[in-house]
């Protein structure tokens, strides 16, 4: 057999490696489901703030996150106080609403009493579903496959479910402390950045179940529009739960993501296996997302 020169062989490892697509992941509602974590201490936080005025149904927050602006549930919560305000007359300049204690009490919600120790936790996080499991990021490294996540959630909240939770070692990992909010890009642009390995032409796939998660992909492609990206939608639990009840809103909801720029629709994150991811990769063809239509790939 003839030998294969070095350089030849670090060109096919150049080649493999540059054409390896990236999977980024959203971490709520994607990696564990907050319907009675992050969402409830929202509510409770309306409620709080409101005297107990207001409460906000699921479907309401729902309709709150569909606006794009309010990845950050902190903000969310004083956005929906400002709003029972205004509704009853009161102009949101002339409350006296405190954000540091709203914050805090937010905090005390979701983490417990001691929200710096998460060895003291005993908040609503404690108790949150995973919707993937180890051996699923184990199956993509596996695979050749870089992932790693971009996350409007604080770093401990994050690293809490990921290291503590899942076990995963040291994973890529931007956080709310370390990016502006979505749908700016900066945060997914850096996640990239830092799982590309030098490659500025592989293929991206963000995994995320809002509105403001997709508007991040369509702002990222405008910035690297050489680089082919993929947005991939997947309803939050409490979104899925409901299709058989409130199938108009399950629709509303999926809508949504594709006009806000999904490319595909999956039911969880865990059916973006390193075989689909394949199977995405070769029907993308000309190594643009464009080639893929809305539609395509929702719930299967």
């Amino acid at each position: 057999m003839k030998p294969v020169a070095g350089s030849q062989v670090n060109s096919q490892i150049s080649s493999q490696i540059s054409s390896q697509p990236i999977l980024v992941f959203d971490i709520d509602g994607v990696v564990r489901d907050v319907g009675g974590s992050y969402r409830r201490a929202l509510a409770d936080t309306v409620e709080q703030f409101t005297q107990g005025g207001f409460r906000p149904t699921a479907q309401q927050i729902d309709e709150l996150k569909e606006e794009g602006l309010w990845n950050n549930d902190w903000e969310g919560s004083r956005e929906l106080v400002y709003r029972y305000f205004e509704q009853q007359g009161v102009a949101r300049e002339s409350l006296a609403l405190d954000y540091k204690q709203l914050v805090s009490f937010f905090q005390s919600r979701y983490r417990g009493s001691d929200p710096q120790n998460p060895d003291s936790w005993t908040g609503y996080i404690t108790t949150e579903p995973l919707l993937l499991d180890t051996a699923y990021f184990e199956a993509l490294s596996a695979a050749g496959l870089s992932w790693g996540f971009f996350s409007g959630a604080t770093r401990g909240s994050a690293l809490y479910v990921l290291a503590r939770r899942l076990g995963l070692v040291d994973p890529v990992l931007v956080a709310m402390e370390d990016a502006p909010g979505k749908p700016d890009p900066t945060g997914l642009l850096a996640t990239v950045r830092l799982l590309d390995a030098g490659y500025p032409q592989r293929p991206v796939f963000y995994i995320g179940d809002t509105v403001a998660d997709m508007q991040t992909v369509v702002k990222a492609r405008s910035v690297e529009p050489n680089r082919p990206w993929l947005g991939v939608g997947v309803p939050p639990p409490h979104v899925l739960r409901g299709a058989a009840t409130d199938p108009a809103g399950f629709q509303h909801y999926i809508q949504s993501l594709q006009a806000s720029g999904a490319n595909v629709i999956l039911q969880c994150a865990a059916e973006l296996t390193p075989a689909r991811v394949a199977e995405l990769c070769a029907t993308l063809g000309s190594n643009h997302p464009d080639s893929l239509t809305p539609t395509q790939g929702i719930l299967g």
